[in-house]
């Protein structure tokens, strides 16, 4: 018979006519043959099966050796011993190697053909030792695949005990090695299942002796946390996460977390691994798990881990998105990980390239899930939006692709925001420390935003445009001085010339920071403004006084001097903190011949006209809103002559990315108000008119009139009497409902005009009964200006009854006395915004007038042919009202703010400087509703001829040039740049102090 057989397998018979002899051959098993025979046959079949040069002649094997096997049996539980079995593991067959796997193959069908003969129990045995050899030797995954199908159809060949313990184990690290280098999809389809065979075995196992699971799970993350870097786990190890009852993730996270023995590097990479495994096809609960560990992370305040994590893998995350049997798992991570990252938009701002292609992609691809998910990302999106706002240049291109799309409410914005954030768990690291790449196209330096900062940097960007103060800081000569004016001198030398994308005024911020505002915390960029302008004056002034006290000195340094050398006496070392202190033919400091102006406030008494007049000083206004413009609960309506007695106005405390807690407790409308109106809107000249606007007092507020003794109804009127060379104004948009005491955000966009005028009047004789002498330099605060907000201005028929106006410079007459109005222009330099819908929380960003050319020298107003703006309330070409200018279009292109060109314009949001146009400033609150103008810095303008209120060009303040940097200054820079030049250059990070 085996002559027969051997025969047939090499004779050249047709494929019919051979399996019709197999099948005779097959048929004569069950005839009685000798145990020669059978043995000799069983020997014929192994070689055909095992050595068989093609798939018949395996056929062939298999055939027969089933068919002699079932009827003989003995004869083939003799061959197949434990001893054959034992050489076939350990020796292969033949020239085939030990690890092929159809050894594998054909042990398998042996012992489905001996399963029920009692010799099967000592090849059991023999199995169970060798296949914990096999797996510690690493096999491939098509041999581990063969193997994971035999142990999972005979289980009693599994280990058992530690031996089943250390096989669960090894076969966790076995998987750790499998790779997959195929390109085409039947290979790696081939791969998948291989793998799946495998992490089934392990299921089952598991599920049988469960003692097994939690070593196997420490192998898995002694794996993934391995520091090798000759070793790079498999992302197959994915496979066993969805064999992992879910119910042990918190037991286990917890203990991992915990483990004091796990450094911070092992947990990084294992959490980077887990990520990775996102990319697995076919595993399950791998977002669970992942989402589970950073959770944990949270808990146990490992912030570092988190931090770099994030930043490393979300790109990987979100290149996931593109793959929809992934595609969920992945949203899932992102959506973790942006909304817990909420210290800082870095995170975001990653994957922000990438959104709009996205979008583009989900709309195309023609899959029914695709659309459902694209509602679930754009949400997302505007959620990171919404808490990341403040960056207009990155977002206007998402904005466009997903116009179309559902936006979620404020409220579930909100709630989703305040759901997953570790950051609020911890306010003790800076929320600045962003990876910084080189200098942006502009050429100019962010500032480190060293947390919630942002309000502090964007004044000092403000700052730092308006060219005439921040060359005649850089001017002064300052060494060996300590003061707050030296480091705002350094500040700005660091931000012209310093290497850095972004410097961190560290030293800056402990200098000028208000004693009350608590450090990390969110505060209000006006105040914060007052009070340093309010410090440098004060300085000013106390070494004017220090000076003047030591009549022997000589002449000092004149502070206009370009003294490049820093090089003096002993003596003039000694005194050289003086330098800035030194007296002005004026007697005003810096800060007053910069920004100073004065307001002259009148109130005359209804009674008897008796005037009395107060002159103060001022450095910014605050311009409220009209009450019609405030949000209010209550719709009743208050006469022409009553005083809006509910709300109030004041300022923010913005700088914060994160929310207010409890926030999103509150209602909407406690926070959040768009007017619906027909009217145009307002401007800022609009506002400007309301703040000088007459003042009725009366009822609670009236006003004693010394010559009447009593409390009288009486008129209260403003006027600017001194023009500051920078006029800084500051819009009240937060208000206080007393009822409902809240604050609420009036989000009214306003119009900022490049040019307007401003009516000044010249000072006029004392008061008629009683007048109040000027107070020190003080600077206008919320509380005082909340009366301001309860102006009720005249109808436009009182005005004309009680103004007569000359145009083009003619003198006007007012209630209090003959005064002269000279409309005075101002240029727009810098917009400081506020991005939130809280007066408790929000982000500041500013945007700067970028001044071209070595001297920097802007148009005067009147270069053009200027027209009044009209379709205001105050359009009329007064001469005592404030109002906006414009340009004809043929002349526009000349005009440097016009925006015509995309560099007229710089964006600073902290370290992020970009290049914008003055259309952005003018839409922002159109494209982003609770993106407001808070604080704006305009220039004046000096006309040919002019010489108002003796400013900075009578003084010779309007420096023509950058001032050359004192030796002091230029050696610190050159110190650090060449720092961080040679940190940069290996790799490493470093910041400035």
């Amino acid at each position: 018979m085996d002559k027969i057989l051997e025969g047939l397998v090499s004779s050249d018979h047709s494929i019919p006519v051979k399996k019709a002899i197999v099948k005779k051959v097959v048929e004569a098993a069950e005839k009685e043959v000798t145990e020669e025979q059978c043995q000799a046959l069983f020997t014929l079949t192994t070689r055909l099966i095992l050595l068989g040069e093609d798939a018949f002649q395996k056929q062939i094997g298999f055939q027969v050796l089933e068919a002699y096997a079932r009827y003989h049996r003995p004869e083939f539980e003799r061959f197949f011993n434990k001893d054959f079995v034992l050489s076939l593991l350990q020796q292969g067959y033949g020239q085939l190697d030990r690890k092929d796997p159809a050894v594998i193959d054909y042990i398998h069908c042996c012992l489905r053909l001996l399963i029920s003969c009692p010799s099967v129990l000592e090849i059991f045995g023999v199995i169970q030792v060798e296949v914990l050899r096999m797996v510690c030797e690493r096999p491939e995954p098509v041999l581990c695949a063969r193997l994971s199908t035999l142990l999972s159809d005979f289980l009693q060949c599994i280990p058992r005990d530690k031996s089943g313990v250390l096989f669960c184990q090894q076969l966790v690290r076995t998987i750790s090695y499998f790779h997959c280098f195929a390109n085409q999809e039947r290979e790696l389809r081939e791969y998948v299942g291989q793998v799946t065979k495998v992490s089934t075995l392990l299921q089952n196992i598991w599920k049988t002796e469960p003692a097994t699971l939690l070593p196997s799970l420490q192998e898995v993350f002694a794996i993934i946390s391995s520091t090798d870097p000759s070793f790079d786990p498999s992302i197959a190890l994915a496979s066993l996460v969805q064999h992992i009852p879910v119910q042990m993730i918190t037991v286990l996270i917890k203990s991992l977390t915990t483990d004091q023995n796990v450094r911070d590097a092992s947990m990084t990479k294992a959490l980077c691994r887990m990520i990775d495994w996102l990319s697995w096809p076919l595993a399950h609960h791998v977002d669970t798990w992942v989402i589970a560990l950073l959770k944990g992370l949270a808990a146990v305040q490992k912030f570092t881990i988190l931090i770099d994590v994030t930043l490393l893998k979300i790109e990987l995350v979100f290149s996931r998105l593109w793959y929809p049997i992934v595609r969920q798992g992945a949203l899932a991570v992102l959506s973790h990980m942006l909304l817990s990252f909420q210290h800082s938009p870095e995170a975001f701002h990653l994957v922000v390239p990438h959104v709009v292609h996205l979008v583009q992609s989900l709309r195309t691809d023609g899959l029914p899930t695709s659309k459902a998910f694209l509602l679930q990302f754009t949400e997302l999106i505007h959620c990171m939006m919404y808490q990341y706002s403040g960056f207009p240049d990155l977002y206007d291109h998402i904005l466009e692709a997903i116009k179309d799309l559902t936006k979620p409410a404020e409220e579930k914005i909100k709630l989703v925001l305040n759901q997953s954030a570790w950051t609020s768990q911890s306010n003790s690291f800076a929320s600045g420390l962003q990876r910084q790449a080189g200098k942006s196209e502009t050429g100019k330096t962010g500032l480190v935003n060293l947390g919630n900062t942002c309000y502090m940097n964007s004044i000092i960007q403000t700052l730092f445009m308006a060219t005439d103060f921040r060359r005649h800081v850089l001017s002064l000569n300052l060494n060996g001085s300590n003061t707050l004016m030296k480091k705002l001198q350094l500040l700005f030398a660091f931000l012209a010339h310093t290497q850095r994308a972004a410097y961190a005024p560290r030293n800056f911020l402990e200098a000028s920071r208000p004693p009350w505002f608590n450090m990390g915390s969110q505060q209000d960029c006006s105040e914060y403004l007052r009070f340093l302008l309010d410090r440098l004056h004060e300085e000013e002034k106390t070494l004017q006084v220090l000076e003047s006290a030591k009549p022997n000195i000589s002449s000092l340094v004149d502070t206009s001097s370009n003294n490049t050398t820093g090089a003096t006496s002993a003596e003039e070392q000694e005194e050289s903190h003086l330098t800035a202190a030194e007296p002005k033919p004026d007697g005003r400091t810096l800060i007053e011949r910069t920004f100073g102006g004065k307001l002259i406030t009148g109130i005359r008494c209804m009674q008897c006209n008796c005037i009395s007049k107060k002159e103060e000083p001022f450095t910014d206004l605050s311009l409220a809103f009209c009450p019609s413009a405030i949000p209010q609960e209550s719709s009743q309506t208050q006469g022409p002559a009553e005083e809006p007695r509910v709300l109030c106005q004041g300022s923010v405390n913005g700088g914060s990315e994160v929310p207010e807690p409890g926030l999103a407790k509150a209602p909407a409308s406690n926070v959040n108000f768009v007017p619906v109106t027909n009217e145009p809107p307002l401007s800022v000249p609009d506002l400007v008119n309301y703040f000088l606007a007459p003042e009725i007092l009366d009822e609670d507020n009236a006003y004693f009139c010394e010559k009447c003794s009593s409390l009288q109804r009486a008129e209260r009127t403003m006027k600017v009497v001194s023009a500051p060379e920078y006029l800084i104004l500051t819009l009240l948009r937060f208000a206080y409902d007393a009822k409902c005491h809240i604050r609420r955000k009036i989000l009214d966009n306003v119009t900022i005009p490049p040019l307007m005028r401003l009516p000044v009047h010249a000072s006029s004789s004392p008061a008629l009964c009683s007048s109040s002498t000027s107070s020190p330099l003080q600077v206008d605060s919320p509380d005082s200006s909340e009366n301001l907000a309860k102006k009720l201005k005249p109808s436009q028929k009182d005005e004309e009854e009680e103004e007569k106006v000359r145009i083009d410079g003619v003198e006007e007459i007012n209630r209090l006395g003959e005064m002269p109005v000279q409309s005075v222009p101002y240029v727009l330099s810098s917009v400081v915004m506020h991005s939130g819908v809280s007066s408790e929380s929000g982000h500041y960003y500013s945007y700067g007038h970028n001044i071209n050319g070595a001297d920097g020298t802007q148009h005067p107003a009147n270069h053009f042919t200027i027209k009044e703006e009209t379709g205001s309330v105050q359009a009329e070409c007064s001469l005592s009202t404030c109002s906006a200018l414009s340009v004809p279009p043929e002349q526009s292109h000349k005009l440097p703010n016009s925006g015509r060109e995309a560099k007229d314009w710089l964006l600073f949001n902290d370290s992020r400087v970009t290049f914008t146009s003055f259309q952005s400033v003018q839409n922002i609150t159109n494209r982003f509703p609770k993106d407001t103008a808070y604080v704006l810095m305009y220039r004046k303008q000096e006309q040919p001829g002019q010489n108002l209120n003796g400013g900075l060009m009578a003084n010779g303040m309007r420096l023509s040039a950058e001032p050359p940097l004192q030796k002091e200054l230029l050696d610190a820079i050159i110190k650090d740049n060449k720092l961080y030049l040679q940190v940069e250059s290996g790799g490493e990070k470093t910041d400035n102090t």
